[in-house]
Parts: structure tokens; C-alpha cells; sequence
């Protein structure tokens, strides 16, 4: 049965684009065509892939039809990913020929500020778009957007120094925040979101190529398959001490991996720290201490690579959990890899997440929309990054699970909220009971703003930007 929704209107009839084109119901028929073009190679194809066609009723009136019933439809056009891009600048570059567009790095949108200027890795500036659509707005005539450095450098040029206005995704330690605000001149800001900090454990052999491929799908790790190995590797996550000399306001030790909105949060599980049940799961499954005081069973010690992003709670988090491991008998090697290179989507570079090429990894997955459905299928069989995908797979831990992956199809067209919410929970368990991941803490959305600094409205599910038009800043 094919879902039909309302007609949808495009927005206000007098929104035009920063070059001054009128802004229509033709772009948005023409973004769902380009992003579903395969040659586009569209990472946000996955929000689209739903959706029959897009039918125009007049210059500003769309009909969406969608393959099944989609119970969170509006995901493709709102939030921090439902971006719309002008047809007329795009057309020529549909398919193939998408990486050529000239307005990939010189956006044209319909926002408050329009684009001036872009140095990668360095600055960004904008100004005023003259044209908005919402009179006597935005405050500011121009910004400017500052890249490189790190977290607790752009916090102090907030909250300490004054020297920029906000900064976003604080991912430093509390005490520092909390010393940086004695000097009155920032603030810290906290909103709930869904965003989890978490350690992958691989289910394939990342030491092994096969067919020429490390972490190949064909092959199994020699250590980590055993349920044994990943149970003991659970309670060996000191999560208390974590949120306690790290993260504190700013992460919420958690067993779950899904962790909001409240209905599709999980009251089943539980997390604990245990060494001494740690060594009698690993002795029961006769992992035994050798001479050097590693665990080792059938010729394999219990040898770990651990990787992540160079980031200070990061590096203590490390730490501590390679500590614990020690007491239990597994040594873990620690690894940080800079973020640009961890994070970026290079295929040709092993030290990115999606091909993890180590053992263990550690990072935060963020959660753009408040409903699941697109947060969950980093876990589904047919998500698996690789090569043959370009490691654009949203599954990097290559964990397939039968009964997870129907879990996640029913919940995808189940219209009745609450039975919608039964599947999501057990989708978290099925994560949890099989160790498939170990969430660390739930964090926040953190950033720091002056604190002049007036309507700097945030939104857990939201870019930190949506209502950047309304921002302003007492003299």
C-alpha cells in the first residue's frame, strides 16, 4: 500500500534565493531527483529512499507519495540534514557530474545571511541577506564562522576572553568549564538531545586482509566473537568515573545506546563496573592469565587495539578503561588519530572510523531528529561499511543481526506510536544483551556563549543555527 501524505506547502510565497531567484516547488521536486540519481552519490540518498515521487501542484505545493506508511516523513526536509539546494544552480551537475558543481563550496540558500567567503579548515564569513523573507531581521550585517583548533581553546575564546561570541560541541572537561565561568564573561549552555559517546567492538578481523579488504564482512574476529570476551570487556567500562572526573554536567553515564526522547528509552538494562566479575567471565570461558599476566586461550591473548579521535576526554577515557582492562588481564594498545582524519569519508584511508581498522573504537554517534528510525540503522546487515560501498555504510561495527534487522523494518512503518516505541526499545536491548556496542555517557548538546549574547535559542535536535536570524548582542 502506498502512503499518501497532505499536500505540502514549500513555505512563504516571497522566499527567494541569495541570488534572487524565486525559491519554488520545482526546487523541491528537483532535490528529491537529484539526491536519488545514483551517480549524485548523495550521502542524505537514505532520507529520500522512501518516497515514490514528488508530485507538483502549483508554484509553491508539493504532494509527497511514499512506498509504505512513514510514520516520521518530514525527516528529508527539516532538521540539520533537510537542506534544499537551488535547482537552477544544480540541474547541469545531476548524477556524475555532481562533485563539479561550482556551488558546492559557494552554498546559495534562502537563510538570513547569504555566502561571502570559505578557507577550508580556516573561516568561513558571511552577510546579511538583504532579501530574507523575515523583515528586520537577522541583527547582525555579518559573521564569521572560525575553524581549526580545539574544543578548550575556542571555549576560553568564549567564556574567559570574550574574544568570539559562541562555540559550539564543548566536548571539554567539566572542571575546566566550570573554572572558565568564574570569569564572567560566557556561559555554558546545556540542552538535552540524543547524542551517545560509545565503544565499537568489531565483529570482523581487522589484522586479516581478505580479498584485499581489512575488517572484510567474510571474515570473524578471533577474540571479540566470543560473547565472553565482549561481556567482560562491558563491566570493565568504568562509566561512573567517567561522567565523575570528566564529563560531569556534561555526560550521563547510560547502559543504553538510545537514550531519547523518554518513550523510546529502554528501562531494561543497567551498566555496571566489576573487575573481579570481569576475571570470573573470562576464567569460566577459559580465557587464563600466561606469565605475563594477559589472558590468552588457543594461541590468543587478549590484545586490543583501542582508537580514537584526538580529544582530552577522549585520551581519559582511554586511560581509565585501559586501566580497568589491565586488572582483568586484557592489555589494550591506545591509538589517537586526528579528527579530520578519523571523521572524514576519505576511502582511501584506513585510520577513518567507517573502515576501523583496530579492535575497539570510541566516539560520539549524534542523533540529528527526534525519532529514531534513522538513528538505528547504523546497526542493520545491509548497512555495512566496505569497499564495495566506499565504507559509506552506516555500520561500522559489521554486527548483523536477523532479528534486529526485522525489528528495525516494523518499527519503519508502524503508524501507532506506542507499539512503534515497543520495537525501538528492543532494538536498544538487542544492542545491549549481544554487546554490540558499550555506551559511555549520553551528552548533551554544550556550547559556550558570551554572555552578551541575547535569543541564542539551542535545540537538542536541531543544527545550532536554526534560529540564527534572531540572535543578538547587547552593546
Amino acid at each position: 500500500m502506498r502512503r499518501r501524505r497532505p499536500a505540502c506547502k514549500t513555505g512563504r510565497s516571497n522566499v527567494v534565493w541569495h541570488d534572487g531567484k524565486p525559491f519554488t516547488a520545482d526546487d523541491v521536486v528537483f532535490n528529491w531527483e537529484y539526491v536519488m540519481d545514483p551517480g549524485t552519490a548523495a550521502v542524505t540518498s537514505g532520507q529520500y529512499r522512501d518516497i515514490v515521487r514528488i508530485d507538483k501542484l502549483d508554484g509553491h505545493t508539493v504532494k509527497i507519495v511514499f512506498k509504505t506508511p512513514t510514520p516520521f516523513w518530514s525527516a528529508a526536509f527539516c532538521g540539520p540534514t533537510g537542506m534544499i539546494i537551488p535547482k537552477h544552480l544544480f540541474q547541469a551537475y545531476k548524477g556524475d557530474k555532481s562533485r563539479e558543481a561550482p556551488t558546492n563550496l559557494k552554498p546559495v540558500g534562502t537563510g538570513p545571511f547569504r555566502f561571502v567567503d570559505f578557507k577550508p579548515g580556516d573561516i568561513v564569513r558571511g552577510e546579511l541577506n538583504p532579501t530574507y523573507h523575515v523583515s528586520n531581521r537577522p541583527f547582525f550585517d555579518t559573521f564569521e564562522l572560525k575553524g581549526g583548533g580545539d574544543a578548550p581553546s575556542a571555549a576560553r575564546a568564549v567564556i574567559q576572553t570574550a574574544e568570539f561570541d559562541y562555540a559550539w560541541n564543548m566536548q571539554v572537561e567539566d572542571d575546566i568549564l566550570l573554572r572558565l565561568e568564574q570569569g564572567g564573561k560566557g556561559r555554558v549552555d546545556i540542552v538535552l538531545g540524543g547524542n551517545i559517546e560509545h565503544i565499537q567492538l568489531n565483529n570482523t578481523d581487522p589484522w586479516v586482509e581478505v580479498d584485499g579488504e581489512r575488517s572484510s564482512i567474510k571474515s570473524k574476529h578471533p577474540m571479540l566473537s566470543d560473547p565472553a570476551v565482549r561481556q567482560a570487556l562491558n563491566v570493565l567500562v568504568d562509566r561512573g568515573s567517567v561522567q565523575e572526573q570528566i564529563y560531569g554536567r556534561t555526560g550521563i553515564a547510560t547502559a543504553n545506546f538510545l537514550n531519547a526522547p523518554s518513550r523510546f528509552v529502554s528501562k531494561n538494562t543497567k551498566w555496571e563496573f566489576n573487575v573481579d566479575r570481569a576475571n570470573q567471565i573470562l576464567e569460566a570461558a577459559g580465557w587464563k592469565r600466561g606469565a605475563d599476566g594477559i589472558r590468552a586461550k588457543d594461541g590468543k591473548k587478549l590484545k586490543f587495539l583501542y582508537q580514537t579521535s584526538i580529544n582530552a576526554p577522549r585520551q581519559k577515557t582511554q586511560a581509565i578503561v585501559k586501566q580497568a582492562c589491565a586488572k582483568a588481564g586484557i592489555e589494550l594498545e591506545l591509538k589517537s588519530i586526528t579528527a579530520n582524519v578519523f571523521f572524514s569519508s576519505d576511502p582511501a584511508n584506513p585510520d577513518t572510523f567507517p573502515h576501523f581498522s583496530s579492535d575497539l573504537q570510541m566516539f560520539t554517534t549524534t542523533m540529528t531528529q527526534p525519532d529514531p528510525q534513522r538513528f538505528m540503522d547504523q546497526f542493520l546487515s545491509w548497512e555495512v561499511a566496505s569497499r564495495e560501498n566506499k565504507w559509506t555504510g552506516r555500520n561500522p561495527t559489521r554486527w548483523r543481526n536477523e532479528e534486529y534487522d526485522r525489528t528495525w523494518k516494523a518499527a519503519e512503518a508502524e503508524m501507532d506510536p506506542t507499539k512503534r516505541a515497543v520495537h525501538f526499545v528492543k532494538m536498544n536491548d538487542l544492542l545491549i544483551q549481544n554487546v554490540a556496542v558499550i555506551p559511555v555517557v549520553f551528552r548533551p548538546r554544550v556550547a559556550a556563549i558570551s554572555k552578551a549574547m541575547r535569543d541564542v535559542a539551542q535545540s537538542g535536535w536541531d543544527s545550532d543555527f536554526w534560529a540564527l536570524a534572531y540572535w543578538s548582542k547587547q552593546a
